[in-house]
């Protein structure tokens, strides 16, 4: 882990469910993230419900610009998932500094693996620590539909 980005000027992060933009956090996944298309709007309700959310707000507005969501037992294991930045703060350093602050929040509950699935942004998160997983012939999935 090489980079620890800090968040851009005028940005927070908080882990407060009761702050989340739930309608705009699911306009974004449903609408323009390909793991989550079409994902209703009770599911997402649900999965926010069992997770460790985070969302970063833009302080002077107070408007929510990015969301990452961890499926943790906060002891021993974490799955990230749902990361998303609004695509008017991207490129600004949000995404980055949003995974290191995941990342310092469950090192600091002791957790001792932290998986993710990512098609595209592999570089974005190796910057953060992950790798490709040593032994994948080891790990199985339960799939239920596609």
């Amino acid at each position: 882990m090489t980079d620890t980005p800090s968040l851009p000027e005028g940005c927070e992060i908080s882990t407060d469910p009761a702050r989340l933009d739930r309608e705009r956090v699911h306009r974004w996944l449903s609408t323009d993230a390909y793991w989550a298309l079409g994902r209703t709007r009770e599911k997402q309700d649900r999965a926010i419900e069992g997770s460790l959310n985070f969302g970063v707000y833009d302080t002077v507005s107070g408007e929510q610009i990015a969301y990452a969501r961890v499926i943790t037992d906060r002891a021993t294991f974490g799955w990230l998932c749902d990361v998303y930045v609004d695509p008017s703060a991207r490129g600004k350093g949000v995404g980055g500094a949003l995974v290191a602050a995941v990342r310092e929040e469950l090192r600091s509950y002791g957790v001792r693996r932290v998986l993710l699935a990512t098609h595209d942004a592999h570089a974005v998160y190796e910057r953060h620590g992950f790798a490709a997983l040593e032994r994948p012939g080891e790990w199985m999935a339960l799939v239920f539909g596609p």
